[in-house]
């Protein structure tokens, strides 16, 4: 491996060897001044590389975590190194880590180590710069973060020596590159302490500046997102440590003296969809606050938005603009002369007239109309400035809307005369004729009034000439209105007199354009050059006009107009029209997708370039996040053991004070009162306090019994004192009294002396207005009559009506109840129906239930007789059985009946009566009781018993399953 290290290049085994060698030396030094005083001495042999890294790993080691002054020179030494050698990472890193050791113990200093950063990457810039030749060459690059451009790279090749430019490039690029990812570095760092906002703001405006002196558009674009996702970050996460406070005025300002800064260099570097994004974001900010900004600032915001919407052609919000501009600066410029207020006010009346006097939406899609009123309240929402939107509905912003609000602000009473003049003519005098010739020498003056205002700073500079175009398409607009109301037809060379603006062509295309949106109704004859006016076919016109064909050759028609039927003109537009349809809807297709195209790849781009970016923070916080964890928990650790000795020292300090004082106190009250005390010293602690408390209870004791005794005498003398007090109050109370009768008195008759004046009074005005009672007997007969009257008519319609519901009600009854009857009769038939269907159901059950019935009968009395065939068998078998057993009954028992004569004499006439008649059926019970009443001896018994069950189951058995084949053949 060592050959192949010096083969391959002997250099860098020897720079790897020294580096390796340098830093597992800088990773073991005990103190910070080693390290630094280290550095210097590789930087003065040329070894800047490994000066960076020694001081990278210092600062980025957890040995060094507490802030000393030390520190702060390896910072300028290290931030120095990063500019030298244009390290960006490593000054981002090594700035973090520096954050962390002084965010709570000196934060000034990272204030001077950022401000020095950017120092030297400035004048580093700056010096770059002046070397270089061709600025303009040198700066003309599309996108400072790009790599170079394959053409580049390309010539470098292919061409021996490089060029002057490709030098001055290779000069002054990198430099201003650094200085980019510089002011990105500290916005970073800075972004979400609140200690260090004056430092962020003063950073955002430097940056702000440097694309601003050096025309870097798309750098503007990425500071703005940059400062924009700052602010979404600050109000997504509230609850972390040092966040900046929107609601203190300071933080406040500061935020929005950056949002407009950042407003004036996108409308100085012409971005205007950045500066329109730059107004939302200064409206988001006080609405996230809920303030309104001083005067100051919404003079500069609505002179930016005055250029916005100029600049996109929106009129109408544009004069809103210049409205509100006008109320602030009337309001609150205490310094405005006459002449700016002229000025100011022109400039409102005159882009409030060059707004279309035609809606653009006409005809519009319902898409469309949509999105237009979405836009036009959010846009209102920047114009009025509402930092608290209330749920009534608006106003819908308009010409005549804004019109009828300068006169009544009293805007006319402070223009120029030339300005009042035109809008006289424009919106209320009718001159069909001569109307553009006399509004051309007014334009005339117009065009030469305007300049920088002297006493409004903050306003951009008024030129009305700007108005002059759009003016004179209004005037064109309101004659051909008002000749259309005149005549009919006109002859095209009359026409173009009367406008002295445009040539005819101009006029047409400002008249396609008023006819598309139903403006004016023109038809023009180029064959007899003519103009028609009015709604003969305007179907076609529209049309027509919507395609752009206004040269009026599908008017043309072997050398006749309007010779056409309706239908047929109709028809044939929409011939024109195909063709032009499809190839607009191609085009238009065509250019969305295109549009869509190149939108996805910069989206894309964009998209990989922040989630790079992402995932490369990500990993840089989560390593931070490690070590700031476990530095924590050390520190954290440390602090809390600290602490816990800390309190315990204190509790013993305390308590030794304590018991100190108490003894000092003991010692003074034993002096006073020449009582012996032991000495403090040869006292223990315990000793002591309870000496002290001792002494404290025999003093609480003494001090309540002098209270009992105080209490004691108070008590006497305040009862002796009332004693002698009561008969002074008495005495003083019937004074009162006295007193109080004698004004109750004097009040009762000047009372009566009042009521005498005003009764006098009364009857003078009586007399006064006794001769007016006629006439009010009048007047009040006359009332009542005509009252009368009224309530009389009233009183008929209201029987009319009364009478009219009565019949109305009453032929609604009738209907009702024949309805209802009609009902009730259909039910009752249903009704009807449906009992008689469940009678002849019942019925027919009861008739199956019947012929069940007698078919079960005939089958029980075909099983009763087979039972009483069965029974007759069971009879004869039993007598025969019987018949057996008495022949073998002298044999058998006559050992057995030697004891028992009398008995066996008695059982056999039983058995004989109780033996069962022939023919008659016996149950089963019975039979058992006559056969056991019928039985011999016991031991013969037992065996013939048996043997006769076994044949009463087999005759059983057989008679169940013959009465069981008989029952199945019947």
């Amino acid at each position: 491996m060592y050959t192949l290290t010096k083969t391959i290049n002997p250099n860098i085994s020897s720079l790897l060897t020294s580096s390796s060698s340098q830093i597992l030396t800088m990773a073991n030094f005990a103190k910070p001044e080693s390290a630094l005083k280290r550095a210097e001495e590789l930087i003065n042999v040329g070894q800047k590389q490994e000066a960076l890294q020694a001081l990278h790993d210092l600062i980025t080691s957890r040995r060094y975590r507490a802030w000393t002054k030390t520190h702060e020179r390896i910072m300028f030494k290290y931030v120095e190194l990063c500019v030298d050698m244009r390290r960006g990472r490593f000054a981002k890193d090594g700035l973090i880590q520096y954050r962390s050791v002084c965010q709570q113990v000196n934060i000034s200093s990272l204030e001077e180590v950022i401000k020095h950063f950017m120092h030297l990457a400035t004048e580093r810039a700056e010096l770059a710069r002046s070397q270089a030749q061709a600025l303009e060459e040198a700066l003309n690059v599309e996108d400072l973060e790009a790599d170079k451009r394959p053409e580049d790279l390309m010539l470098s090749y292919v061409s021996g020596e490089k060029g002057k430019e490709r030098s001055d490039r290779e000069l002054v690029t990198p430099w201003f590159k650094f200085l980019w990812e510089t002011y990105r570095t500290v916005l970073e760092i800075l972004r979400n302490n609140s200690k260090l906002e004056a430092l962020y703001a003063m950073t955002a405006h430097r940056a702000f500046q440097f694309c601003k002196q050096y025309k870097r558009t798309t750098e503007l674009r990425r500071l703005c997102e940059i400062i924009r996702n700052h602010l979404a970050n600050l109000n997504k996460f509230r609850d972390q440590r040092d966040r900046p406070d929107l609601s203190a005025p300071e933080s406040l300002q500061l935020y929005l003296d950056t949002r407009i800064e950042q407003l004036k260099v996108s409308t100085e570097l012409e971005l205007w969809q950045e500066a329109f994004r730059s107004i939302e974001d200064i409206y988001g900010l006080m609405c996230m606050v809920k303030k309104t900004p001083k005067p100051s600032l919404m003079v500069v915001y609505y002179g930016k938005l005055t250029e916005i919407f100029w600049m996109s052609s929106n009129h109408l919000y544009h004069a809103y603009a210049w409205l509100k501009l006008f109320s602030l600066q009337k309001s609150f410029n205490k310094n405005l002369s006459q002449k700016d207020l002229q000025l100011i006010a022109s400039s409102v009346v005159l882009a409030a007239l060059s707004v279309s006097p035609y809606d653009k939406l006409y005809g519009a899609s319902h898409l469309e109309l949509e999105n237009e009123k979405e836009r036009s309240l959010r846009v209102a929402n920047l114009i009025g400035f509402d930092v608290e939107p209330r749920s009534e509905k608006k106003e819908v912003l308009s010409r005549s809307s804004i019109l009828s609000e300068l006169v009544s602000r009293g805007v006319m009473a402070c223009v120029t005369q030339e300005v009042k003049d035109l809008y006289h003519l424009l919106e209320h005098e009718f001159l069909p004729l001569d109307l553009a010739l006399k509004v051309q020498p007014l334009l005339n003056k117009i065009s030469k009034l305007g300049g920088k205002l002297s006493s409004a700073a903050s306003v951009p500079e008024v030129q009305l000439s700007q108005y002059v175009p759009a003016l004179e398409k209004l005037a064109t607009l309101r004659l051909l209105q008002q000749v259309s109301q005149v005549y009919q037809t006109i002859q095209i060379g009359n026409l173009s007199k009367m406008i002295p603006f445009f040539d005819f062509a101009a006029i047409e295309k400002i008249s396609v354009d008023a006819v598309r949106h139903n403006f004016v109704a023109i038809k023009v004859d180029h064959l007899n050059g003519s103009v028609l006016f009015g709604k003969q076919s305007f179907y076609s016109i529209a049309l027509c006009a919507a395609s752009g064909f206004w040269d009026m050759g599908m008017w043309r028609h072997q050398g006749k107009v309007n010779d056409l039927s309706p239908c047929e003109e109709s028809c044939q537009a929409w011939g024109c029209l195909s063709n032009l349809a499809e190839i607009v809807e191609k085009e238009h297709k065509r250019l969305l997708a295109r549009k869509s195209i190149i939108e996805k790849r910069k989206e894309e781009q964009e998209r990989l370039l922040l989630e790079k970016e992402r995932v490369e923070e990500s990993k840089r916080r989560e390593h931070q996040k490690m070590t700031e964890e476990a530095e924590q928990k050390r520190v954290s650790a440390e602090l809390e053991q600290r602490r816990n000795q800390r309190i315990l020292k204190e509790i013993e300090d305390r308590e030794l004070e304590e018991a100190q004082a108490m003894l000092q106190e003991a010692e003074k009250r034993s002096k006073r009162k020449k009582k012996p005390v032991l000495d403090g010293e040869k006292m223990t602690k315990k000793d002591i306090m309870e000496l002290a408390l001792h002494e404290q209870l025999r003093e609480r004791q003494e001090m309540e019994k002098k209270w009992q005794k105080f209490a004691k005498i108070m008590d006497y003398l305040e009862r002796a004192k009332r004693e002698e007090a009561a008969p002074l109050i008495e005495s003083a109370f019937q004074r009162h009294l006295a007193k109080e009768a004698t004004l109750h008195e004097r009040e009762q008759q000047q009372e009566i002396e009042l009521s005498r004046q005003r009764h006098a009074g009364d009857l003078v005005e009586k007399r006064r207005l006794g001769h007016m009672l006629e006439n009010e007997r009048i007047f009040q007969e006359r009332v009542v009559s005509c009252r009368e009257a009224e309530f009389n008519s009233m009183k008929q319609e209201r029987q009319e009506r009364i009478n009219q519901i009565i019949q109305t009600r009453k032929r609604d009854r009738d209907t009702r109840r024949k309805l209802i009857f009609f009902l009730r009769k259909e039910e009752e038939q249903q009704k009807r129906l449906q009992e008689e269907e469940d009678a002849r159901k019942h019925e027919e059950a009861e008739k199956r239930k019947r012929e069940e019935a007698d078919r079960k009968a005939k089958l029980d009395a075909i099983a009763e007789k087979q039972r009483q065939r069965e029974l007759e068998l069971e009879e004869k078998k039993r007598l025969e059985r019987e018949e057996v057993l008495g022949k073998s009954m002298p044999v058998s028992l006559e050992p057995s009946t030697v004891g028992r004569p009398a008995e066996a004499g008695a059982t056999a006439p039983a058995a004989t009566a109780a033996a069962p008649t022939p023919g008659k059926f016996v149950p089963r019970f019975r039979r058992e009781k006559i056969d056991v009443a019928g039985q011999a001896p016991p031991p013969e018994t037992d065996r013939w018993s048996s043997g006769g069950r076994r044949d009463e189951r087999n005759s059983f058995g057989g008679g169940s399953r013959t009465s069981w084949s008989s029952s199945r053949r019947n």
